[in-house]
């Protein structure tokens, strides 16, 4: 499909863009990631690229960084053929890239994992001073502030994300690539990239951004390129757009970007919580008595800053962590510390768990698709040949199924969990839990890393299964995806339960001081 390019700026147009791909195209055996893309990006811009998950985006990107050799095409650098065979020819070239899984080594410090890979001769100790000096400038004129004696693995991940661009930035970058980079982060936490990256950007650094969030491309973004299903459809001005027009080049279809539900009817009572309690590793209390019910036909939504508890509430009432209280599942009560506490006795019981961490608790990345589809309940007697076999024929075939319905792409149940998308992994599992028909449905950060079109699936599955009678936990970062899917709403903070809110009655200012700590006063549920 023609590409229509944008006319930039008069002062941009002057000088030769910072990146020009020229026909590039891309193959995975049978799949066409990429096919005949060309692009311009001006310099000292931002420069959005959106596409669905499995469009294309990320192995462009990967082409550009030299992850991958293109099979065609052509890579201008400054208006010079530059070639990238590889990311060290890349980091010459002037190019950095933040990629959505952090490349870092968790126990190193900041300080290490930004000289690791860029040591000049062989005594560290010169290098490590260099780089601290340098750090401490960056750090000053992008507000990028990390303590560079602080362990990788003790900082938070918008933290950790500083660390990469400051990478970056230390191999003295001029173009920053971006992958989905709000994925892992709180809403304050982008709000303070948006900064950086404006900052970088009035410094005269060119940025591409690569992200399916609609609402980031129109706030920081100057033009936006948009992908389908390999081949780049349009470049356009991001002031001349809108999300409605940019969300149809994307999948090809006019997409509803709210949620279209009716209200709930909700019966019986299906969770009790009382009293729940949780403690760390290190003994720090992380749920603190803790009472909440959830009836069928309702989905509870709990909004809250990421490590308020959220987390800690859903392992424990998956069976993945333990703690005290109670918890009754229609009348039922859950073991919270002993031998029945675990994923197995949980889904025995009736709940379907979605974990916040896709790639940790969700799936085997080296295991393949129709492997990962099985996990939990691989017992299932459809899954049987006989006593002691797995029917892998069986599994194949309801894994192709999944994939047809849940749209993941490529449709391959034999490729590795590794080798999708992150949007096409999270469609993997929540194929797998929502379509086992559960009672209760933990689902946690449903949306994230998914692209428009998926969103829209996704929330119109969840929907689905509460009309349907089932009771759902929902957790989210993502406070508009709280107040559109949610019949009530909870909010956490420092693992307790500050309030109970009607979506219909409050709004995301009262919910944002909720969220802070500070009591609401209205609109109670």
């Amino acid at each position: 499909m023609a590409e229509r390019q944008a006319q930039g700026r008069p002062e941009a147009a002057a000088l030769p863009p910072a990146i020009e791909l020229r026909g590039i195209s891309k193959a995975f055996g049978p799949v066409q990631a990429n096919r005949d893309i060309s692009v311009r990006v001006a310099r000292g811009t931002i420069h959005g690229i959106v596409g669905e998950n499995g469009a294309g985006k990320s192995t462009l990107m990967s082409i550009l960084y030299g992850f991958y050799r293109a099979d065609a095409g052509e890579i201008l650098i400054g208006g010079r053929p530059t070639a990238i065979p590889d990311s060290q020819s890349a980091i010459r070239a002037g190019i950095g890239m933040v990629f959505q899984h952090f490349k870092l080594v968790p126990n190193f410090t900041v300080l290490e994992n930004v000289v690791l890979g860029a040591e000049e001769g062989a005594l560290l100790r010169p290098s490590l001073a260099k780089a601290r000096r340098e750090l401490t400038r960056l750090a000053e004129d992008y507000e990028l502030d990390v303590d560079p004696d602080a362990l990788v693995e003790d900082l938070s991940v918008g933290h950790q994300q500083r660390v990469e661009i400051l990478k970056a930035l230390y191999r003295q970058a001029d173009i920053l690539i971006l992958d989905e980079p709000t994925g892992v982060l709180t809403p304050a936490e982008a709000d303070h990239l948006f900064r950086i990256l404006k900052g970088l950007k009035a410094q005269g650094k060119t940025i591409v951004l690569i992200t399916h969030k609609l609402r980031e491309i129109m706030e920081i973004t100057d033009e936006v390129s948009v992908m389908r299903r390999g081949e780049m459809v349009a470049t356009v001005r991001t002031e001349a757009t809108s999300p409605e027009a940019l969300a149809e080049l994307m999948v090809g279809r006019k997409v509803l970007l709210r949620v279209d539900k009716a209200p709930a009817a909700p019966g019986r009572t299906v969770l009790e919580i009382e009293d729940l309690r949780v403690r760390d590793g290190h003994g720090v209390e992380r749920l603190k008595g803790v009472n909440l019910t959830l009836r069928a036909g309702e989905i509870l939504g709990i909004a809250g800053v990421a490590g308020n508890g959220q987390s800690e509430l859903l392992e424990l009432l998956g069976g993945i962590a333990q703690g005290t209280g109670r918890v009754r599942l229609n009348g039922t009560e859950l073991d919270l510390s002993g031998r029945g506490c675990n994923g197995r006795a949980r889904r025995a019981a009736g709940i379907a768990h979605v974990p916040e961490d896709r790639q940790h608790l969700g799936m085997i990345l080296d295991f393949a698709a129709w492997e990962n589809v099985a996990f939990g309940y691989q017992d299932a007697p459809e899954y049987r040949a006989g006593r002691f076999f797995m029917d892998n024929d069986a599994l194949r075939a309801e894994c192709e199924g999944k994939m047809a319905r849940f749209d993941v792409r490529p449709p391959l149940p034999a490729l590795a969990g590794k080798n999708f998308s992150g949007g096409n992994q999270q469609k993997l599992i929540v194929a797998r839990e929502i379509e086992r028909n559960p009672d209760l449905l933990l689902i946690g950060q449903p949306t994230r890393g998914v692209d428009i079109g998926a969103i829209e699936f996704i929330h119109k599955q969840i929907v689905a299964l509460r009309d349907a009678g089932k009771a759902i936990l929902l957790v989210s970062v993502e406070l508009d995806e709280i107040m559109s899917l949610s019949d009530r709403i909870a909010v956490m903070f420092d693992g307790r339960i500050m309030g109970l809110r009607d979506p219909a009655r409050t709004d995301e200012r009262e919910l944002g001081l909720m969220m802070a700590g500070m009591d609401g006063t209205r609109g109670a549920a």
